[in-house]
């Protein structure tokens, strides 16, 4: 027996389900990457309203892979989501896809979905990599292979960015209101930086719906935040055995969520703030601290718990230096980075992270978590050292993160096994790797030259250069295990 709906009634009396008549919901949200985190995040909390507010039904869009597609449509679109703790489990099937698109089948029906005048939030989670950008600056990658083709056949577009514009340009033709483009990546000022992106790639399609785009359309920044691992057969196994049916696609995340939202829209919205989620009038300060606290740590414990043959986050914080490390960092390091923000309580969220952290029955893969490190490294690590640089502040545990990627990104582990490095970059720096050896005085240079990912200031610091080189020498001298050891009993305040 398989979930569906058809089979809901058959479903344990503690497993939560749709409230609400799932004939009479509209779709008003075409989300753009219908990956594991929007899944268990943004449509959980949508989810939760559509009894009160049907009008809110999400289109899910992936842009190659009919894979997601190909799981739930059998299933109506329906999914369980288990909030897993060691406690215990919490579950509900999820019911607020409306449909499932696929942007390589047919990429001219994505922008007529969006110029459905029932659309009034375009919504994204592509990962940093999705949105043809220069990490470093912010910029749109002119060069980007698919945004060269949208330019020229803006009508078929494949790239995020193309999409949005050719959807906004066919709601202008038609006379409607714009949607709200609603970021939610970690990208610094997500909003601010995609709207920049669209309003560029605007530009050198069409400057007056480049003007319109600037003075109609909004685009509010957001801050996510819950630990969503990739669906394992075991999770699988485990919800099939849970409900008392087969489910193809399940998530398995933590009980924690949160989501900040600033709250400027073109049209209507959700109301969000009923399930849980916070609309301020200015979200940076939440997300410099999520960006620099939590994944600035996660990507250090994913890089160095990695090297250290920990193929989990629970099981890398059991390591005792790697985790005094990572307190270290958040405490003496990243805090005094962070302004301050008023009636929040950041002793009890960095505390709340290392426990979320060590949380057994999250199976959160270290190696998930070190993929697109080039796209990653500048909004989780380098803000907060150049802001400590420019503080005159030591970076020694920051550095450490930092020569941890350098390591992995080699793709030849401490025991000479290969790494399956899934980076946008990972060929340029698996060549720069092998030119230079394994000796941090010729790769830390080496990697430090890729201006996509340092700019063009880092290279050329002496206190960065000489801390990573250091950390990086360290780490092929002693291992990672020796190279944490070190870096604890020397680390400056």
């Amino acid at each position: 027996m398989r979930l569906g709906l058809s089979t809901l009634d058959r479903l344990p009396a503690a497993v939560a389900r749709p409230d609400y008549d799932r004939g009479s919901i509209e779709s008003g949200i075409v989300h753009l990457g219908i990956g594991a985190f929007h899944r268990g995040h943004q449509a959980v909390m949508t989810d939760r309203l559509l009894a009160r507010d049907p009008r809110w039904g999400i289109v899910g869009v992936s842009p190659r892979s009919t894979t997601t597609r190909e799981a739930l449509l059998p299933q109506d679109g329906l999914y369980t989501v288990s909030a897993v703790d060691g406690s215990g489990a919490e579950r509900r099937v999820i019911g607020a896809h409306t449909d499932f698109l696929v942007t390589l089948e047919d990429p001219a029906a994505i922008p007529r979905r969006l110029a459905n005048p029932a659309v009034r939030i375009v919504s994204t989670t592509v990962t940093e990599k999705g949105y043809s950008h220069d990490p470093a600056t912010g910029a749109l990658n002119e060069d980007d292979a698919d945004i060269r083709h949208d330019l020229l056949d803006l009508d078929r577009p494949r790239s995020t960015i193309g999409t949005l514009v050719a959807g906004l340009k066919a709601r202008r033709a038609a006379g409607l209101a714009p949607f709200t483009v609603l970021a939610c990546d970690n990208l610094p000022a997500n909003g601010r930086t995609l709207a920049g992106l669209v309003h560029r790639f605007a530009e050198l399609v069409d400057p007056d719906l480049a003007s319109w785009i600037a003075g109609e359309v909004r685009f509010p920044s957001t801050m996510v935040d819950r630990i969503v691992p990739a669906t394992t057969d075991a999770d699988r196994v485990a919800v099939t055995a849970a409900i008392g049916m087969e489910d193809a696609w399940p998530i398995v995340t933590e009980p924690f969520c949160q989501w900040v939202i600033e709250d400027e829209f073109t049209l209507d919205r959700p109301a969000w703030e009923e399930v849980g989620a916070e609309f301020v009038a200015d979200v940076a300060p939440y997300e410099l601290m999520k960006l620099r606290l939590l994944n600035g740590t996660h990507s250090t414990l994913a890089y160095l718990g990695y090297l250290m043959g920990r193929p989990t986050v629970a099981e890398a914080m059991g390591e005792p230096g790697l985790a005094r490390l990572v307190e270290e960092m958040m405490f003496a390091e990243i805090g005094p980075t962070l302004p301050p923000l008023a009636g929040f309580d950041l002793d009890g969220y960095r505390r709340s992270l290392l426990t979320r952290y060590r949380n057994p029955a999250l199976k959160h893969r270290t190696w998930q978590i070190a993929m697109d490190g080039s796209q990653k490294l500048p909004q989780r690590l380098l803000g907060t050292i150049r802001d400590r640089l420019a503080a005159g502040r030591p970076i020694d545990r920051l550095a450490l993160g930092v020569a941890a990627w350098m390591r992995y990104v080699t793709g030849i582990d401490e025991t000479g096994a290969p790494i399956d490095v899934r980076d946008p970059l990972s060929q340029r720096l698996r060549a720069l790797a092998d030119t230079a050896g394994p000796t941090a005085a010729r790769l830390a240079p080496a990697l430090l030259g890729v201006r996509e990912i340092f700019g063009d200031d880092l290279a050329t610091d002496p206190r960065f250069v000489a801390a990573v080189e250091t950390a990086l020498d360290r780490i092929f001298t002693f291992g990672a295990r020796g190279a944490i050891e070190r870096t604890l009993a020397e680390a400056r305040p």
